[in-house]
């Protein structure tokens, strides 16, 4: 369209559907000034409307044309098609015509080609026949003048050209001809058995050997059945006599003569393989057969003796011996056969393993008769432990001519785990299932017993009337040590021998672990037992310490006196017991608890010093620094060169000591301004309890009047937000009680939870113990040991509840015992041993985990401690 008014015509605005001509002309007109060219955009839409007309008329008419062409074309179509049609149904009528005239061409020649098929197939089967009949006729003389050699030959094809004739069965001569092999056939069958058993029965078997061998050719060419039938007849003619003279005889046939049984059977494999061998053919295995028969019909003998002497009426139970005796001679027997007949030894009864793949033939095979009265010879080992055991426990630790050694281990021990071993070999070698697992079991309850009669009994004082009880040497305790680690560690070597033997399936029944566990309690006690001597030896040095005057101490000096001498007596007592101990992990243990013990001590004698000035607190920290660090050189002091000690055990003793130092720097504040007192106990002490917190107090002697203000502050100052997430009670303070004065008095009492936290401590460390090694406290430091579970600091007793707590929270005090009254007795199982052995594994899996963090593997080697950490 012609530019408007300046302005090109928007011919898309005319071609939407929403075209409003208003707009439009607003849109050209937008100002009056455009009025002025109204006659010129009348001209211009009337051009541009014939242009628009001429467009459609042009484009109607192209569509007529178009139409015209397009009916033309497909009626030129319609008229071709018809065209077609006929033209391919004729080329399809030529097709068939041309396929019924090969048809015709091809007729003749497949009748030639089946012709020809028919008479090959004709001259094939005739000549099959003839060839059928001529080696049937053959076969028929052969047989009657046995030429077995021939015979077998002619046999197989007989029987190969029979098959070809199955489809013929129809034709009565074909049918006659093959009822007439198949007699021939049950006559050879017949004929060969015939002359083995005339041979056999005159004793002809030398002369007629080939005539024999040739025969056995016919049976495989008869197949299967007719070797199997004579297989059987040979081993049952060859064993009737073993039959008539073992199962007829019940005195030749009892388990006294099982030696003349095998005898019988080697002389009868020697006569195999001297005379009858050559007659049969290699692949028959014929001297195999006749082993498995002779081992079946034994072992079928064997079940029946046993059973009937199991069920004897005269009252005598099987002899354990001869039934062992009999069971050799048989795993002997049967490993003879399976070296002759397998070509490769059989599994070694040591070992277990075997280098040859093929299954064992003969393992078993008479011996499966004696499996399930083998728990009779269980019986009888149980019953030989059962009197070890008294006999073990009345022979000293050790030989009275026998120099002590670090090293040394009581001999009972090496003699019991040797017995063990000589008992398992050979339970190996009369079975590996069931009855190993019964065996393991006698181990294992004879090995509790060892832990609780023998071992535990050598550390115990024993009561003797009237006299003292007899103190445990320190060679003993060592000893018992030694021991225990000893059997510890063998435990575990026999658990995993007895695996190494037992059948697959047998193996989640074999568990010693709790044994060796048991073993490393009685290690826990032992260790206890070596730090009480040194808490005796101490004991004059506690008193001196709660004699001193720590509330009139005006300035801090040096170490006070009583620690020096401490030091002296512990370093003169730990250099005795380390130099014994040939283990680093036992020196480390010891050196441990010692530290502990000690610590728990100290804690205790501080609530038995009241009152304590802030002077005297400070003193204590300096005192304890110096214990500290004397602790330090306790582990390497019987060093030939001096070695720093390892960084975990330094880093023992600090967490040990350090559990000092919150109470040591409570007590150096004054309680003027009382502010500082509280935040002090808020800071060190860090817990919300007034009953703690009134403990600091009188510690620090502050009369009780003074205390109302400091409590009242305290309450206040813990409700503050930023000592909301402070515990309720400390776990330093709350079993310790203030009730004695530094002059004297009972001393303060804690719960009994066990040897080891702060109330063995107190039991072992108070002004109420003499000062000389007493046998009463060493048992009760054992027994406690085992009974009450439990195995240093921190632990809670295992299976208790603390017996001196009452139900209000106070604690009783501990109680002495006379000497004389204070034995220590091992528990009978009336008495509870199963508890008291229940306990001494749970101490000794607390030990090991203990003392794993520094020596690897408890009780292996002796690698040093420094180069472990």
């Amino acid at each position: 369209m012609p530019q408007l008014n300046g302005i090109a015509p928007r011919t898309s605005h005319l071609d939407t559907a929403d075209y409003s001509p208003i707009d439009h002309l607003n849109a050209i007109f937008s100002h009056p000034s455009s009025l002025s060219a109204i006659g010129k955009i009348s001209r211009a839409l009337d051009r541009y409307q014939d242009e628009l007309d001429e467009e459609i008329s042009a484009l109607v008419r192209h569509q007529s044309v178009s139409d015209v062409e397009s009916v033309k074309g497909i009626r030129a179509a319609k008229d071709d098609l018809a065209e077609l049609f006929p033209k391919v149904e004729d080329v399809r009528a030529r097709a068939m015509q041309t396929e019924e005239a090969i048809t015709e061409m091809t007729s003749d020649i497949k009748r030639l080609d089946n012709t020809k098929k028919n008479l090959t197939l004709s001259m094939t089967a005739l000549k099959r026949l003839q060839m059928l009949t001529t080696a049937y006729d053959q076969l028929h003389g052969l047989s009657s003048s046995r030429q077995y050699k021939e015979c077998a030959q002619l046999l197989q094809a007989v029987i190969q050209l029979m098959t070809h004739f199955k489809s013929y069965r129809s034709i009565d001569q074909i049918a006659v001809l093959g009822r007439n092999v198949s007699d021939l056939q049950r006559q050879l069958l017949e004929q060969v058995c015939e002359d083995f058993e005339v041979t056999f029965a005159k004793a002809e078997v030398g002369q007629r050997r080939g005539m024999l061998a040739e025969a056995c050719l016919v049976m495989d060419a008869l197949g299967d059945n007719a070797r199997s039938r004579l297989i059987t007849w040979y081993c049952n003619t060859q064993l009737r006599e073993y039959r008539q003279v073992f199962r007829g005889n019940e005195e030749a046939g009892s388990l006294d003569n099982i030696s003349r049984r095998y005898a019988w059977f080697r002389r009868m494999l020697k006569t195999y393989d001297d005379e009858h061998a050559i007659i049969f053919p290699a692949t028959w295995r014929m001297n195999e057969m006749l082993a498995n028969a002779f081992c079946e019909g034994t072992r079928d003998d064997f079940k029946g003796i046993l059973s009937r002497s199991i069920r004897r009426d005269d009252g005598l139970s099987l002899d354990v011996d001869l039934l062992l005796s009999c069971l050799q001679e048989t795993l002997d027997f049967e490993h003879s056969l399976e070296r002759r007949f397998n070509n490769a030894s059989r599994a070694s009864v040591d070992t277990l393993s075997s280098d040859s793949e093929k299954a064992p033939v003969f393992s078993q095979a008479i011996s499966e008769a004696f499996e399930p009265y083998l728990s009779v010879w269980v019986e009888a080992q149980d019953k030989k432990l059962s009197s070890m055991i008294p006999q073990y426990r009345q022979q000293p630790p050790r030989p009275p001519d026998d120099e002590f050694t670090p090293q040394m281990v009581v001999p009972s021990s090496i003699e019991l785990f040797n017995f063990y071993r000589l008992t398992l070999a050979q339970c190996a070698k009369l079975s590996t299932g069931a009855r190993l697992v019964e065996l393991c079991k006698v181990f294992a309850k004879y090995l509790d017993q060892y832990a609780q009669q023998v071992l535990l009994f050598y550390v115990s004082e024993r009561s003797s009337g009237q006299t003292p009880s007899r103190i445990p040497q320190l060679e003993d305790t060592i000893l018992v040590l030694n021991t225990a680690d000893y059997c510890f560690n063998t435990c575990t070597q026999l658990e995993e021998k007895i695996k190494s033997r037992i059948d697959e399936g047998y193996k989640a029944g074999v568990d010693l672990q709790s044994q060796a566990d048991a073993f490393m309690g009685i290690a826990s006690a032992t260790v206890r037992a070596l730090v009480r001597r040194v808490e005796v030896d101490i004991e004059r040095t506690w008193r001196e310490m709660r004699n001193t005057g720590w509330s009139k101490m005006e300035t801090v000096g040096d170490q006070s006196s009583w620690v020096a001498e401490m030091l002296q007596n512990i370093k003169a007592r730990a250099a005795e017991i380390l130099g014994m101990l040939h283990k680093q992990q036992y020196a480390r243990a010891f050196c441990d608890n010692l530290v502990d013990s000690i610590a728990n001590a100290f804690i205790v004698n501080i609530f038995q010093c009241k009152p304590i000035s802030e002077v005297g607190a400070e003193q204590m920290l300096l005192d304890l620094y110096a214990m500290k660090k004397g602790f330090e050189e306790l582990l390497n002091i019987k060093a030939r060169q001096p070695t720093p000690p390892p960084a975990g055990y330094i880093k023992r003793v600090n967490q040990s000591m350090s559990r000092l130092d919150p109470i040591l720097k409570t007590l150096q504040v004054r309680p003027s301004p009382p502010e500082a007192l509280v935040q002090a106990y808020l800071i060190h002490i860090a817990d919300k309890s007034d009953t703690n917190f009134r403990k600091i107090l009188d510690l620090k002697g502050l009369r009780k009047q003074d205390q109302s203000h400091l409590m009242d502050l305290f309450q206040a100052h813990r409700a503050s937000p930023r000592n909301e997430k402070l515990p309720q009670t400390s776990a330093l303070l709350a079993p310790l009680a203030v009730t004695g004065t530094s002059t004297g008095g009972s001393g303060p009492t804690i719960a009994s939870v066990g040897i080891g936290n702060l109330s063995s401590a107190a039991t072992l460390s108070t002004s109420n113990l003499p000062t000389r090694f007493d046998p009463s406290t060493l048992g009760s430091a054992i027994m406690n040991a085992a009974r009450d579970g439990v195995d240093r600091f921190g632990t809670p007793n295992l299976g208790s509840t603390p017996s001196s707590q009452t139900p209000s929270g106070a604690m009783s005090p501990p109680t002495q015992q006379h000497p004389a009254r204070a034995s220590f007795e091992i528990p009978s199982p009336a008495m509870g041993t199963g508890n008291l052995n229940e306990n001494l594994r749970n101490i000794g899996k607390f030990f090991k985990r203990d003392i794993g963090g520094f020596g690897g593997r408890f009780g292996s080697g002796s690698k040093p401690a420094e180069e472990r950490e």
